[in-house]
């Protein structure tokens, strides 16, 4: 489990990167790169990436469901995802 600052920075990248969004996509627009340096670096998408949302994990995502798959199978085996069922034949 990552720790709980790991994720909190994550979150502050998220908060930066929407903030600054409509301003990078103007100066990117207009070429204006010396404007675009001086914005700050946790404002660019790039470095932003993807992390289960219940347990910080960085490796293993999963898009569809936004957790780790050590999380979703936990969770599957559970019972806790509706429509998921361990597969048997």
């Amino acid at each position: 489990m990552a720790k709980e600052g790991v994720k909190a920075r994550q979150i502050k990248r998220q908060k930066l990167v929407a903030k600054y969004a409509e301003k990078r996509a103007e100066l990117k627009a207009a070429g204006d790169y010396r404007a675009l340096d001086q914005l700050p670096k946790n404002a660019s998408p790039v470095r932003l990436h993807n992390r289960c949302k219940i347990t910080g994990r960085p490796k293993g995502y999963m898009r569809q469901f936004g957790i780790s798959r050590v999380t979703f199978r936990e969770m599957a085996l559970a019972g806790k995802i509706p429509g998921v069922k361990k597969a048997s034949w």
